[in-house]
């Protein structure tokens, strides 16, 4: 999967930004892809700290561009741009004092140009990562939320992989028919930068109106629209998990179905699901999960668990950066 994704950011040099450059994870992480060379790492923080940092985690950062937000000679155009950004929600003082902290400070170093994407949550929550894309880098037209999906992928025995993609698993609670629409939007369209051609199933407690209720309607309804919108995808809902992926079942409960028994990319009514879901497909069935991976905003912003390692860490940094 990560091939793919390198092909792309060596043909096209591209610059990420991790907020939290004193952590140990993220040095790693930035080492190794500094001496692999296909993308280019920037770390903020004071630069004694960072290198002191680095140096108790026994990582090498030579040559890494390292920025000091006490020391940043553009800071004051910062300011004026965020506070022209923000214009009447957030006064100079208010947002001075907001480019202190470095996840509002990177997502403006992205949305000036500095960079060309960000990688944050090492430590910052999912909340501090996508609060700021969403003030300052904002959605994409068209676009009113911004959603998340996880890749999962495991080896098929055959010598490729299976892949799955699943939304919205970390960023909106409880959607409803028209974010559902945007969810499945933005977790196709990524699946096709993975190479995925997406067969999109709303996935629910029932199938073909086996069962009733607010739910139900909610994911029927939200199939029916994408299919309005985007005829080139190949969509279904509301389909039961088994009704989804199992061809055996899918002829009996969805006969003539474009998507059911065979789906790749499952949409979930809301985070409840989607989150214990990509869980027991990850602890249970073996799959690794990559994500979560955001859609929607101007630039590609991804947000880290702030339970992640390493790998996880620079296999995210690639994919961020591949997204622009």
């Amino acid at each position: 999967m990560l091939e793919k994704m390198i092909e792309i950011l060596k043909k096209n040099p591209r610059k990420i930004v991790f907020p939290e450059g004193t952590d140990p994870r993220i040095l790693e992480a930035a080492a190794r892809l500094k001496k692999e060379g296909f993308l280019t790492p920037v770390l903020i923080g004071a630069q004694d700290a960072v290198k002191a940092a680095a140096a108790k985690a026994g990582q090498d950062i030579t040559g890494i561009e390292i920025v000091d937000i006490a020391a940043f000679p553009d800071f004051e155009k910062m300011v004026a741009t965020m506070v022209e950004l923000r214009h009447g929600k957030m006064d100079e003082a208010a947002c001075r004092a907001s480019l202190q902290k470095s996840n509002y400070f990177g997502t403006m170093y992205v949305k000036m140009g500095y960079a060309d994407a960000l990688l944050g949550g090492a430590t910052y929550s999912t909340a501090d990562t996508v609060r700021p894309a969403l003030q300052l880098v904002k959605c994409k037209p068209g676009h009113k939320i911004v959603t998340s999906c996880f890749l999962l992928h495991r080896p098929d025995g055959k010598g490729g992989s299976e892949m799955y993609a699943m939304g919205d698993c970390a960023i909106n609670i409880d959607p409803n028919e028209d974010e559902l629409v945007e969810v499945a939007q933005g977790t196709a369209e990524t699946a096709r930068t993975f190479g995925m051609e997406p067969k999109v199933a709303f996935l629910s407690y029932s199938t073909k109106g086996s069962g009733k209720g607010d739910s139900v309607d909610k994911m029927r309804s939200a199939a029916e629209k994408l299919i309005a919108q985007h005829p080139d995808y190949d969509v279904d809902g509301e389909l039961q998990f088994d009704s989804a992926v199992a061809p055996a079942v899918a002829s009996l409960k969805a006969p003539g179905s474009k998507v059911a028994g065979k789906a790749n990319v499952f949409i979930f009514p809301d985070i409840n699901a989607g989150n214990i879901g990509y869980k027991i497909a990850q602890r249970l069935g073996g799959f690794e999960a990559v994500g979560p991976i955001m859609a929607g905003l101007n630039a590609p912003i991804n947000d880290l668990s702030r339970g992640c390692n390493a790998e996880e860490v620079y296999k995210m940094a690639v994919i961020t950066a591949a997204l622009k």
